[in-house]
């Protein structure tokens, strides 16, 4: 297990990489603008942290990253809730850290180096058409668990994600419990498509002008991606995030069963692989 710091990785999240969880956040009918080959590929990649840099004089006209997302957004240990907002809900996510190979201006690979549950909190409102905005709203509105895994190969065909709000004691089931490789794309798939939309992506809806973004950042080595959310339970459907609730994430091998989860979430415990991510939401 190892901790991970993120000030120095560029991270994003991916949109619509589990079938259904667009629809259930009511965010579905923003992408139409955008041209997607493969009804099952994600929508699109969209930025919630860029390091800060002067932008480089090989990356002349490169276009920097809007300043908020230069605030570190991550804490592994509580959720700031945005003053002003209502409606805010858990976004339960396997990510990936990559280390990428940057040549000529483009990104030619992306390593995956570790992985760990992630939340990937999202503000439900009408009228934002960025991602962004609705992901980074300052100091501890994003979560990465302190003890991420190495990669190795076949790893994640043993993992599933679960998700969970506890509230006045009592632990309620956000998403549904989902494997792994449940997502549209994953492995090579995703790498592909990861690779296509760093590099090309364009400013369009919801999404955003990234590779301008990560050049003018210098080309980070170190990339983070929230791989996209799961589908909500009926719970997490219609239940928004108060003040005092614990906000879990947690990325299990299937050597556990759900009850052994349950059971070590309430107690505290930590076990063998897990990834837990478990944040009190503060007003």
């Amino acid at each position: 297990m190892e901790t991970i710091d993120l000030h120095d990785a560029a991270c994003f999240g991916v949109a619509g990489n589990f079938t259904g969880h667009l629809e259930q956040a009511g965010e579905a009918e923003n992408f139409k603008a955008l041209k997607i080959v493969d009804a099952a590929a994600p929508k699109a990649l969209f930025p919630t942290y860029v390091p800060h840099k002067e932008i480089p004089q090989e990356a002349n006209g490169a276009k920097a990253a809007p300043s908020f997302l230069n605030v570190f957004p991550f804490d592994a240990k509580k959720i700031v809730f945005p003053k002003g907002e209502q409606k805010l809900q858990i976004e339960p996510e396997i990510a990936i850290v990559f280390e990428a190979d940057w040549q000529g201006g483009k990104l030619a690979a992306l390593e995956p180096r570790f992985f760990g549950a992630s939340n990937d909190v999202s503000i439900r409102k009408e009228g934002e058409l960025k991602i962004s905005v609705k992901k980074n709203w300052g100091a501890a509105s994003k979560g990465f668990s302190e003890q991420a895994i190495k990669v190795e190969p076949g790893i994640f065909d043993r993992y599933r994600i679960a998700s969970y709000l506890r509230r006045d004691g009592k632990l309620f089931e956000y998403g549904e419990n989902s494997p792994v490789n449940g997502y549209s794309y994953f492995g090579k798939k995703l790498n592909d498509w990861l690779l296509d939309k760093f590099n090309n992506q364009e400013d369009l809806g919801p999404a955003e002008d990234i590779h301008s973004y990560l050049a003018a950042a210098g080309f980070p080595k170190k990339i983070f991606v929230s791989v996209g959310a799961t589908r909500y339970s009926d719970f997490g459907k219609e239940n928004f995030l108060q003040g005092g609730d614990d906000s879990i994430v947690a990325l299990y091998p299937d050597s556990y069963s759900k009850e052994d989860l349950e059971r070590m979430i309430l107690g505290g415990e930590r076990g063998e692989g897990l990834s837990i991510l478990c944040q009190r939401v503060v007003l």
